[in-house]
């Protein structure tokens, strides 16, 4: 097993996909600044999430919180005001910072797709791209069966919510374009890899 120090690829998004309308309230609080005790009353007390347990609210209010604070106030602005699609894609942007697995499932698997014309990914992809990341990440080989196959449902659930497949079961690429103001955030903040991982056609 690789060491933490060279631990390139991580399963912590099985907790949850984009996570949209959680997201921008997770974003409001952030902007409020709200300490602890502002966080608690708001998630575990007043259940703003509207999860079934506090456990459950904890978990996912620290997965989109993780997320988010890849990035900084403005992408937290633009998560709670944009349109859905500039939601989608900021969220999918902080994923990507937070997440490489999701990167260069784009950057590797999408674009070859775009460029050799197969218009739909599937199961055979996934496995295949995590069989390349043992190569960078020999960690990723002890990963089980089930937490294969719900990474595989996050990522594509994600890359459905952002409008780069059309949806879970069709699996069929669509084209997309990067709203101005996401692809303006990201060139003046120096997110190359970002950028590049969100523009694969």
């Amino acid at each position: 097993m690789s060491s933490p120090e060279n631990k390139i690829y991580n399963g912590d998004i099985v907790a949850g996909s984009l996570l949209m309308e959680e997201s921008r309230k997770v974003a409001c609080l952030l902007l409020e600044e709200v300490n602890a005790d502002g966080w608690y009353q708001a998630i575990i007390l007043d259940n703003i999430l509207q999860k079934r347990s506090p456990a459950a609210a904890k978990k996912q209010a620290l997965l989109i919180k993780r997320r988010l604070t890849t990035m900084d106030r403005e992408l937290w602005q633009l998560v709670h005001d944009g349109s859905s699609e500039i939601t989608a894609q900021a969220l999918l942007a902080a994923t990507i910072k937070q997440s490489r697995l999701v990167g260069d499932f784009m950057d590797k698997v999408l674009r070859l797709h775009w460029k050799t014309f197969t218009k739909k990914i599937g199961i055979s992809d996934w496995n295949q791209f995590l069989d390349t990341c043992v190569q960078v990440d020999p960690q990723v080989d002890t990963w089980k069966e089930s937490t294969r196959s719900k990474l595989k449902q996050v990522v594509f659930r994600m890359l459905a919510e952002a409008k780069y497949i059309e949806s879970t079961r069709t699996c069929k690429l669509i084209p997309v374009s990067l709203a101005p103001e996401i692809e303006k955030y990201l060139a003046k903040k120096n997110e190359a890899y970002v950028l590049k991982c969100m523009k694969v056609m």
